[in-house]
C-alpha cells in the first residue's frame, strides 16, 4: 500500500470546515459547547484550579481539550476558541519548574497519560493558532525532558510503584496506551526537533519499553492464537473495549519509529481480527466494558465508537488502504449518532434494565443522559466529527489533495504558495453525488475516495464533459487534473443495498449506512443522575438543558424478515435541505421498506433476547415495516431473524 502522509496530524496547514450533516454546530450549540461552562469535570477541574476528577488518572479536562480545539477552529467559532485559549493559558502559565504539566505535585499522583491527551490538543492548538506556535512547542520540549527523566528512573509515571505508593494508574490504562503519546512527540520531533530529538526518540522508545515491562505490548496481543476469537478469554488491559479501539493504532505508531515492515500486516491482521471477531454492525467494537464476541446483546461504549473513528481515519491516512476509510465511515454514520448513551444492535428500549446483560456496566447504561456511566464519554465524545472531518483532507505525494472522508466540507490550503480552495457540496451519506467547486492559482491533482461498497456504475464530470467510470488507484482514489481558476466536478457514487449475514440473522445496508426498525417510542426525561450513586445531580452540577431520558416503545419490534424482499423508498427528492437534526427519527429521507412477520421473541436480562434463529411464520401475518438510518433510530433492532415461510427455504 502506498504512503498517503507521513506526518499524520489533525490540523496540519488545512483549514477545513464542515456544512454538512456531521453535528458540529450541534455539537458546538449543546453538550460538546457548554461543559466548560457547568461540568464539574471540565469546569471545576483540578487543571483549572478545582477540585474535582473523576478517577486517579486526571483525565477529563484533557479529554475536553482534544476535542475543544477542532470543534472550535473546524466552526471557527469565537466562543469555543476562548474556551480553548483560556485553559491553554491556565495550564501552559501554571507548568511546573520541572516541565510538568498539570495540577499533580507528587510522585505519587504524577501519571502521563493523562498528558498524552493533553498534547493531542497542544498539537492541534499549535497547527490552528500560530500565535500560539511557540509557547506549545516551548512547554512540550519541556515537559518531555522531565518525562524522559521520569521514564529512566524505572518508569516513574507509567509504572506504579507499590513500595513508593503510587496511585496515578490502579487499573493500567495509561499502561495499555502507551502509544498515544508518541503520536504527539513525533510531531514535534518532525517539525520542531530543535536540539532535542535525541531526548524526544528516546523517549518514545522509553514508552514503548515501558509498556512491554509492564505486559502490555500490543504486539503481543494481535496474534493468532493469542487474540480472543470466542468468549474463552480471561479480561485484560488488551480486552478493554475503549484499550483496544486505541490499540488498533498501537503497531502503525510503532512502525513509524522502528519501520518494521512485520507491523504493517500486524496492523491489518490487528483490524481484521478485531472486525471478524468484536465488531457490531454498526462499526464499533462490542464491549461493556469487555469485549463480547458477536453478541446483538451486549453493549458498547460512546468511547469506543469515537476512537475508532479515530483509529481508522489514522491508519488510512498512513496505509492507505480504502478498508479502513470505509471503517472509519461506517462508525461515523452508524454506531456514533446512534450512541449519545452505550448502544446496542438489538436494543428495544433504553432505561434501567433491572436483569442488567452487561459485563461491568451498570444497569442504567443504555439510557440517554449526562453521565448514564463512566463519565469518559461525557468528556471524550466530542471529538468524534471534529477529527474525522480535521483528517477529511491529505495532502498526499508530488503536491496532490484528495478527499478521504467524504461529507461536505470545504478545505483552504496553499500549494508552493499558491492558493487552493476547495468546496464540497452534498448530502452523503444521504446522497450519492458530491459537487466540487475548486478554485486555485496553481495546477495540481484532485483526488476523491471511491468507497468499496459503491458499484461499477460511478462515475465523475467534469465542468460539462461528459461523465467518465471511477477508475480508483490502490488507495482508492480518484485523481482529476485540476488548472488554475475555477473547476467543478460532478462525483456519483451509486449506492446499492447489501445484506450481511451474521450467525444466521442479518443485518441490512444502503451505501454506508446501516438500517434499523422504525421503532417509535414515549419519550420522559428527569434530572440527571450522578454517575457514583445514581442520585440526582444537584442543579449547581447541572444543566437545564442535560437531562437525562428514558425511551419506551409504543410500536412492535418483534419481527423475522424475509430480506429478498426490500425495496428502497427515497421520500422527497435528494437535493432538498436536509433537516437538522438529521440523526432523527424523523429526519433521513432514504428508508428501506421490508417484508415482515410478527413472532415470539423472547426477553432476557430485561432487554431483548438473541434473535430467533429462522422463526417459523405465517405468510397470513406479512406486513411491511420501515426501516430507517441506524444512527437515527434511537431504539435499534438492526440485527434481524430470518423469517421461515412454508416451502421457502
Amino acid at each position: 500500500m502506498a504512503l498517503l502522509i507521513s506526518k499524520p496530524s489533525c490540523l496540519s496547514s488545512l483549514i477545513i470546515s464542515p456544512s454538512g450533516p456531521f453535528g458540529h454546530r450541534l455539537s458546538a450549540d449543546g453538550l460538546g459547547g457548554y461543559l466548560f461552562d457547568f461540568y464539574r469535570y471540565v469546569a471545576r477541574s483540578t487543571w483549572l484550579g478545582g477540585s474535582y476528577e473523576y478517577s486517579e488518572l486526571h483525565e477529563s479536562a484533557p479529554y475536553w481539550f482534544n476535542y475543544i480545539v477542532p470543534l472550535a477552529w473546524t466552526l471557527d467559532d469565537p466562543r469555543l476558541k476562548k474556551q480553548a485559549r483560556q485553559f491553554l493559558d491556565y495550564v501552559l502559565d501554571n507548568q511546573a519548574d520541572d516541565g510538568w504539566l498539570g495540577p499533580e505535585t507528587t510522585r505519587q499522583t504524577r501519571g502521563i497519560w493523562a498528558r498524552s491527551l493533553l498534547a493531542f490538543g497542544l498539537t492541534q492548538y499549535a497547527e490552528a493558532d500560530k500565535s500560539q506556535e511557540q509557547r506549545i512547542v516551548d512547554a512540550m520540549h519541556r515537559f518531555t525532558k522531565l518525562a524522559h527523566s521520569m521514564l529512566k528512573d524505572n518508569f516513574t509515571g507509567l509504572l506504579q510503584d507499590k513500595s513508593q505508593e503510587d496511585n496515578f494508574d490502579p487499573f493500567g490504562f495509561g499502561l495499555s496506551r502507551t502509544h498515544e503519546l508518541p503520536i504527539s512527540l513525533m510531531w514535534l520531533y518532525e517539525n520542531h526537533p530543535r536540539d532535542n530529538g535525541d531526548v524526544i526518540l528516546e523517549t518514545i522508545d522509553l514508552l514503548f519499553e515501558g509498556g512491554r515491562v509492564g505486559g502490555r505490548d500490543w504486539t503481543k496481543f494481535f496474534v493468532k492464537g493469542v487474540f480472543p476469537e470466542d468468549g474463552n478469554f480471561k479480561t485484560s488491559g488488551f480486552t478493554h473495549g475503549v484499550n483496544l479501539a486505541q490499540g488498533l493504532r498501537y503497531p502503525t505508531v510503532l512502525y513509524r519509529r522502528n519501520g518494521s515492515e512485520a507491523l504493517v500486516q500486524q496492523t491489518f491482521d490487528a483490524v481484521n481480527m478485531t472486525a471478524t471477531y468484536h465488531t457490531s454492525l454498526s462499526g464499533t467494537i462490542i464491549g461493556d466494558e469487555h469485549i463480547s464476541n458477536l453478541s446483538p446483546q451486549r453493549g458498547s461504549e460512546l468511547c469506543i465508537a469515537v476512537e475508532s473513528m479515530f483509529s481508522y481515519a489514522y491508519l488510512y491516512r498512513f496505509h492507505g488502504a480504502n478498508e479502513f476509510a470505509d471503517r472509519a465511515e461506517l462508525a461515523a454514520f452508524n454506531a456514533f449518532p446512534a450512541a449519545m448513551s452505550p448502544d446496542f444492535t438489538n436494543e428495544p428500549w433504553s432505561r434501567n434494565l433491572t436483569g442488567n446483560p452487561f459485563f461491568n456496566v451498570v444497569s442504567y447504561a443504555n439510557t440517554y443522559g449526562l453521565e448514564p456511566n463512566f463519565p469518559c464519554c461525557t468528556v471524550n465524545h466530542p471529538q468524534g466529527y471534529p477529527k474525522y472531518v480535521a483528517s477529511s483532507y491529505v495532502h498526499t505525494e508530488h503536491d496532490k489533495i484528495a478527499h478521504i472522508l467524504l461529507g461536505s466540507t470545504s478545505l483552504e490550503t496553499k500549494l508552493r504558495g499558491k492558493r487552493v480552495k476547495v468546496e464540497c457540496d452534498t448530502h452523503y451519506p444521504f446522497s450519492s453525488i458530491l459537487q466540487y467547486t475548486i478554485t486555485t492559482e496553481t495546477s495540481f491533482e484532485f483526488g476523491v475516495r471511491v468507497p468499496n461498497w459503491t458499484t461499477h456504475a460511478a462515475t465523475v464530470q467534469i465542468g460539462r464533459q461528459r461523465p467518465v467510470h471511477l477508475s480508483p488507484d490502490s488507495n482508492g482514489l480518484r485523481y482529476t487534473k485540476v488548472l488554475p481558476g475555477v473547476t467543478k466536478l460532478i462525483v456519483k457514487l451509486p449506492m446499492d443495498i447489501h445484506i450481511v449475514s451474521r450467525n444466521e440473522t442479518v443485518g441490512l445496508y444502503y451505501g454506508p449506512m446501516l438500517y434499523a426498525a422504525n421503532i417509535a417510542y414515549k419519550e420522559t426525561a428527569h434530572q440527571p443522575l450522578n454517575w457514583t450513586d445514581r442520585t440526582p445531580l444537584d442543579d449547581s452540577e447541572s444543566h437545564p438543558k442535560a437531562m437525562d431520558h428514558v425511551l419506551e416503545p409504543v410500536s412492535p419490534w418483534k419481527f423475522a424478515i424475509d430480506p429478498t424482499t426490500i425495496s428502497v423508498d427515497f421520500g422527497l427528492a435528494q437535493d432538498r435541505i436536509l433537516p437538522n437534526p438529521i440523526f432523527s427519527r424523523g429526519g433521513p429521507s432514504i428508508s428501506l421498506y421490508v417484508d415482515a412477520y410478527p413472532i415470539d421473541w423472547p426477553i432476557q436480562f430485561d432487554t431483548a433476547a438473541l434473535p430467533p434463529i429462522n422463526p417459523e411464520v405465517s405468510p397470513e401475518t406479512k406486513t411491511r415495516i420501515k426501516l430507517i438510518p441506524y444512527g437515527a433510530a434511537k431504539l435499534h433492532i438492526a440485527q434481524f431473524p430470518v423469517a421461515k415461510l412454508p416451502n421457502k427455504t
